[in-house]
């Protein structure tokens, strides 16, 4: 048990000897930034693409409707917006028949900005 243990040490410090430093001032001239969403809103709540063509896809928000994209993600139009519900949790397109799209209200992973379906 102790030769193990002796091991064991032997392997820890030897990687702390031979670790990297890292020179701070490299990161002196970075600036921060947001990388995520502020809000409590906005949050993609579902995703579903068309099998035969995955240029169309729509996507669903926690609080702003049903989006359709017909350029792969690049320009997106609200296809929700005249209903009462704007919460999505769930899509699911039939892959038979693409004009088909089942849509469930109602956010799936509920925060302080929860909007029910």
């Amino acid at each position: 048990m102790r030769k193990l243990f002796t091991l064991w040490l032997m392997l820890l410090l030897g990687t702390a000897v031979i670790a990297q430093e890292v020179d701070m001032d490299l990161f002196k001239s970075m600036k921060t930034r947001n990388v995520g969403p502020a809000g409590m809103s906005g949050r993609i709540t579902a995703i579903d693409a068309v099998d035969d063509n995955p240029s169309i896809i729509y996507a669903g928000s926690a609080s702003g409707g049903l989006w359709k994209s017909t350029s792969g993600g690049v320009h997106w139009e609200p296809i929700f917006d005249e209903q009462v519900v704007h919460s999505i949790g769930d899509i699911s397109i039939y892959q038979k028949n693409p004009s088909v799209i089942w849509v469930g209200t109602g956010e799936g992973n509920p925060r302080n900005s929860l909007n029910l379906g």
